[in-house]
Parts: structure tokens; sequence; C-alpha cells
């Protein structure tokens, strides 16, 4: 088992990058912060970009994996996103996981005058925005006359990718699905696949539905003829009325459930002083204790 945290980009510098050396100093494997331009009921407070984060992250921290939690096609094009990844990949040493995700249909999906798009027409734009991606991420320097491609939602003439991945081919691919198609699409594309399990009344059922997406994952990866162990699992544990940190032995008991459902990774969000993930630092210290424990 490998253990993540999330720290949402809320902190000033240097004080958050105190935070980013500190998930490190007590042993976790992966640090992620939010891809959003503000979110939810966060949006009326301190809300910084996520790609020079992740760089001043990079720069005082030398072990820890870091990524996106996760970008999104809601306001980003492949091309210039690609090259921030890409670039952000070599400043950290090839450390970086891109969680990849269709987006909300929050603030980020309209704040820059976008129109309301189906369920459908936002799988479509996710399979473009991946396999756009994954293509200038595995761009062969010297490679004709760079990379086109015309889509409905994204378009490109001649792009290239001046710098590569540290990471060869390409940094792997954390895939956010709930639905089939983007199961198989995470299947497909992904190195891993993440879930929150989406909102559920009780804790039970929220379990159950976690079930539930872990035998669908199983399916889309025989579709694929991916092989099973060879794919991370990851679960991130904290809902509006979920906290894996409420105390170490919640956290504890958390991981236990996961792990019996074939999770190969888990994810907690860092305590804040008050509202969503209010928590304890001693907690988080105490939790970092027992890692080691755990995995």
């Amino acid at each position: 088992m490998r253990f993540g945290l999330v720290i949402l980009p809320q902190y000033e510098w240097p004080e958050a990058g105190r935070l980013w050396r500190q998930a490190e100093e007590l042993g976790f494997d992966h640090a992620w912060t939010y891809d959003h331009l503000s979110w939810r009921g966060l949006a009326g407070e301190r809300w910084h970009a996520t790609v020079p984060t992740l760089t001043a992250a990079a720069t005082v921290t030398e072990r820890i994996r870091l990524g996106t939690f996760v970008a999104s096609p809601n306001y980003r094009h492949p091309v210039p996103f690609a090259k921030d990844v890409a670039t952000l990949d070599q400043v950290s040493g090839g450390r970086l996981i891109l969680g990849l995700g269709s987006g909300g249909t929050g603030f980020d999906a309209h704040v820059l005058g976008q129109s309301e798009l189906s369920v459908r027409e936002r799988y479509e734009r996710f399979r473009e925005f991946t396999e756009a991606l994954d293509r200038l991420l595995r761009f062969e320097r010297g490679a004709g006359e760079g990379i086109s491609y015309w889509g409905d939602h994204f378009s490109a003439v001649a792009a290239r990718m001046v710098g590569e991945p540290a990471q060869e081919p390409r940094m792997p691919f954390l895939m956010a699905a709930n639905g089939p198609r983007a199961m198989r699409l995470a299947a497909r594309y992904g190195s891993g696949w993440v879930t929150t399990g989406g909102d559920v009344d009780t804790d039970a059922a929220w379990w159950a539905r976690i079930a539930e997406l872990a035998s669908r994952l199983d399916d889309a990866l025989a579709a694929e003829e991916r092989a099973p162990d060879e794919f991370d699992r990851v679960l991130s544990l904290d809902g509006d009325a979920r906290y894996s940190m409420a105390s170490a032995d919640a956290f504890e008991d958390a991981v236990g459930r996961a792990r019996e459902l074939g999770f190969t990774d888990v994810v907690s969000h860092r305590p804040r002083e008050h509202g969503l993930y209010a928590g304890s630092e001693a907690v988080l210290e105490e939790v970092g204790s027992r890692l080691a424990s755990l995995r």
C-alpha cells in the first residue's frame, strides 16, 4: 500500500514549502494539489495556480512523487498544458504523476464563458484531451513537421514539444473515472485509476459503491487486455461528510478496508484549520508514524 496527501493550494510561500517538505518527511509516497481555478465552497478563499505550486514543491523536496488531483479540459488546451507538465517533470527529476479527469460542472466549467456540456460531450472532450496529451508527451524530437490534429473540442497545427518529460515515454497518467466509457479510457491510456466514489448518503453505501466500481474496473482492464496487477488503483478517502484523518484510528480503518478491495494506494487531505477537512496536525503526525507498519 502507498499513501498520498492532498495539500490544497491555499497557503502562502514559504509556509506552503514547509507543508510539502513535511509530507515527504512523514513518509508519504505522493503528494497532490487540486487543479482548479477555484473550488466549490472555498471559491472565496485564497487559491493558487497548480503548475507553479507543484514546480515550487519540486524544488523543496527530493523523493516524494507530485501530482495533479486532477487536471481536466474545463479550462485547459492540450498543447500549452503538455509543455507545462513536461517542464514540470524535468524540474522534479521525473517525479510527476499526471492525474486527469473529465472536469466537474462547477465554477471551472463556466468561468471562460463555456456552454454547458452533456455527459456524453464531456466524455468526448475528455477522450480528445487525453489522446492529444498522450501524443504530445510522446513526441520525438525532430519528428517531421510537428503534431497536428483536428477534433470537435481541440485542434493543433504542427505543435512542437521543445523539451520532453524526464520519464519515458511520458509521465504516468492517473485517470479519474466512474462510468464505463471513462473506465475503458483509463484502462487504455492510464497507469492507474482513481476514484472518489461519488456522493453517497451513508458510509456503508459509500464502501459498497467503491466495491462496485472496483469490479467495473476489472471488466474495463479485461476489455483492454491490461494486466490487473500492473495497474494502480487509487482511492480518495475523503468527502463532504467523511474525513479519514479525523483520527489516526479512523485513517487506519479506512486503509484496511481499501486494501481488502484491492486498492494499491489511498489519498487523504491534509488537515485544514477550519471548514472542510478540518483537523489536527497532531493527527497527521500520528498517521505519519504509522505509515511504515501499514504498507
